[in-house]
């Protein structure tokens, strides 16, 4: 990175944009508050979920270690750019209001940062797993607890298997609940293989990992959709602890273990797909008239 000329890393800048966004949320609320306009707290509403959208990846941005520990197998390409650059999911995934955004609030900081460049594709496809994965399936539940967190509860170490319908609920749930992760449930049902089994498990990021006097009280579950062409893609969402304990565990405990590995090592996440399907994201295209 480049250093003096008021040059910052990508960890300060994060710091910079959590600190930017706090402030800008608490001025959102406190205008709604004061303006008897029936716009103003819809107004609000969409601009602190826009900045906490923007920001939300951004603590683990901070606590990014500057020495990475070895890793067990070799990195991707687009794990290696990550780890080099943390702000370069943000950066890549904002679009070009958030990149404003970003921009100018390092402008008004007096400082100056080079924006990452643009991630490397992920490939395609379910990858095939090494002899040294297919052996560590085997032991142990892949979804390890955090240094200095919580242990969730024997039951969350578990996939559970849903119909379309079932991931389409647990999305509405989110969105109704206002839990934070969690895409748009017609969107999703529109776009789903309605015929395919889906998969969910909790795998919280240490950042989202929830504790008895934390403010999480869901869990962060991944899942492992099949798409409408057929591509299976990873996705988050936040599930509530009784909800998923709820869900019927139906899937042998070694495939279990298998899937979780899987879906763990997926280049490819729900909000890429939809980023390249969105041309074909019409009444005429896939049929799912966009609203």
């Amino acid at each position: 990175m480049l250093a003096g000329m008021g040059w910052i890393d990508d960890r300060r800048v994060a710091e910079l944009l959590l600190s930017a966004a706090l402030a800008e949320i608490r001025l959102a609320a406190f205008q709604a508050s004061q303006r008897p306009d029936e716009r103003a707290p819809g107004q609000a509403l969409e601009h602190i979920r826009f900045l906490a959208d923007l920001v939300h990846n951004l603590p683990h941005v901070v606590r990014a270690p500057a020495r990475l520990p070895r890793r067990a197998r070799p990195l991707s390409r687009r794990e290696r750019a990550l780890e080099e650059r943390p702000m370069s999911w943000t950066w890549n995934t904002c679009g070009p209001e958030g990149q404003a955004w970003i921009t100018d609030q390092v402008e008004k900081s007096g400082h100056r940062w080079m924006p990452p460049a643009a991630l490397p594709e992920p490939r395609r496809g379910v990858p095939r797993l090494s002899s040294r994965q297919r052996i560590s399936s085997l032991v142990g539940w892949p979804v390890k607890v955090p240094a200095g967190c919580e242990p969730l509860p024997r039951q969350a170490f578990v996939l559970k298997a849903l119909n379309a319908d079932g991931i389409v609920a647990l999305h509405r749930e989110a969105g109704e609940l206002r839990l934070g992760l969690g895409s748009d449930s017609s969107w999703l049902r529109a776009h789903l293989d309605a015929t395919a089994v889906h998969f969910l498990f909790p795998d919280p990021a240490e950042y989202y990992w929830p504790s008895e006097d934390g403010p999480i009280s869901w869990w962060q579950c991944r899942a492992l959709l099949v798409m409408s062409d057929g591509e299976q893609v990873s996705s988050s969402l936040a599930v509530l602890p009784e909800t998923f304990l709820a869900l019927p565990s139906t899937v042998p405990r070694r495939l279990q273990r298998r899937l979780v590995v899987t879906t763990r090592l997926l280049g490819r996440d729900l909000v890429l797909w939809g980023r390249d399907h969105q041309a074909d994201c019409s009444s005429e295209g896939c049929g799912y008239a966009q609203l």
